[in-house]
């Protein structure tokens, strides 16, 4: 078996495995799933595949936070380590790591991306080469109590300002009625990779907003990011905690799922855990297009997405492609939206009459998708990660209180420039 010590920091979850024949049995890691319901679920599909296969696989658990996990696969592939044979990669990184990834489309059937969301295929296709099997797709999504917005006599807000003022309102009287713990909205504000999702959507929803615009130019530092930077500071401590600071998706998902907040902006995973049995709010949630900015602004969702790769060094390519087509099957895809509410890659699931009675937000979906914004990481490609953790900074520094709002959009500004010198 592998020994993963010097690299792996992560715990290791080793699956039930039949019973190999020792000339066909091979030893496969792959890592896959963080947040929700994701590593259970891979988990689950892993030892089915393994009890079919007679393979050994083991699972390996990564940090919530995207930002550390590709730090984390990083250093993995930059030691050209075989410790890992299959990895679930972000769709802004296929550019960062095409280089360390092999091409599935060497090993996979030629229609092995026939009736996927093309867009999905183009992005994880870098020169040619197919070096992620898209997995899931995801947009940011307003959720919200329905049974409060009913109680007070609110509408689902269409403005980040209406939303604003009805989370003010509502929270004031809940709080006045005894319950002492309850927000108006709760967000990923921590200075990572899902900042900058919210920080863009808040920005893009706003006229003529953006971080890079298509043909590569810097277009941060303006009035649309200004209202829009400028009223998400207003939330901290006031209908968001302090502590916002420090969120990721699951410790916002926690807040709203025990009842202590009225709106959220979440990914769609989260409908699933809402909904389980156990939640506080079971039956008592919807879900919208997320505020735009005031009436001549667009809703706006950051759009998400994840796939699995097989690494360049791994010592069994062919058999890890195998267990990526297996996952990311038709099949599979229909069972995880089922279970954990991921949005699937393949477009007939759209229709398939099981999933759109599961998931009501569905007949919303494709409006969503198509108001979807595109983080600036192909036209930026290998220095995105440098964009993404200047703007995520800076916007930080705003909300924290420790940089003004037009200070903070002349530094990201000034340092864009720089990382882009002539070209990205």
């Amino acid at each position: 078996m592998k020994q993963l010590k010097s690299l792996l920091p992560a715990a290791l979850f080793t699956l039930c495995v039949g019973l190999p024949s020792v000339s066909s049995a091979a030893d496969l890691t792959i890592s896959c799933g963080a947040v929700g319901a994701e590593l259970q679920l891979c988990k689950e599909a892993v030892d089915v595949w393994s009890k079919q296969t007679g393979n050994n696989v083991q699972v390996v658990s990564t940090p919530n936070s995207a930002t550390e996990r590709l730090s984390f696969y990083q250093q993995i592939l930059s030691a050209q380590s075989a410790d890992i044979d299959i990895i679930q990669i972000d769709m802004v990184w296929p550019g960062m790591l095409a280089k360390h990834l092999m091409d599935l489309r060497e090993v996979l059937p030629a229609n092995a991306t026939q009736g996927y969301f093309q867009a999905q295929v183009d992005n994880a296709t870098v020169n040619g080469r197919l070096v992620t099997m898209p997995w899931f797709t995801d947009s940011g999504l307003l959720y919200y109590r329905k049974d409060l917005l009913e109680k007070y006599n609110k509408q689902v807000p269409q403005t980040w300002e209406e939303m604003t003022a009805t989370a003010r309102e509502v929270q004031l009287a809940e709080r006045n009625a005894g319950n002492a713990n309850v927000w108006g909205y709760i967000f990923q504000g921590r200075a990572y990779e899902g900042l900058t999702c919210n920080a863009m959507e808040w920005i893009s929803s706003q006229p003529e907003g953006g971080l890079v615009n298509p043909r590569g130019d810097i277009v941060v530092n303006s009035q649309a990011s200004r209202t829009a930077l400028t009223l998400a500071k207003s939330w901290v401590g006031d209908i968001s905690p302090r502590g916002v600071l420090n969120y990721t998706e699951e410790e916002g998902r926690g807040v709203f799922q025990s009842g202590n907040a009225l709106f959220m902006r979440n990914w769609p995973y989260v409908w699933a855990l809402v909904q389980s049995q156990d939640s506080v709010v079971k039956d008592k949630v919807g879900v919208a297009p997320l505020p735009r900015g005031g009436m001549t602004g667009t809703h706006a969702s950051t759009l998400g997405g994840w796939g699995l790769a097989v690494s360049r060094y791994s010592a069994h390519p062919k058999l890890a492609a195998e267990l990526v087509s297996y996952l990311t099957s038709a099949q599979e895809q229909k069972h995880r939206a089922l279970i954990g509410a991921y949005n699937p890659v393949i477009e007939s699931l759209y229709q398939d009459p099981e999933l759109l009675a599961a998931m009501p937000y569905y007949s919303q979906l494709h409006s969503i998708l198509n108001d979807g914004v595109m983080r600036p990481a192909a036209i930026t490609a290998e220095r995105y990660p440098r964009v993404s953790n200047a703007f995520f900074d800076r916007v930080h520094g705003v909300l924290a209180g420790e940089l003004p709002v037009d200070q903070a959009l002349a530094e990201l500004e000034s340092e864009l420039t720089r990382i882009k010198r002539k070209n990205w």
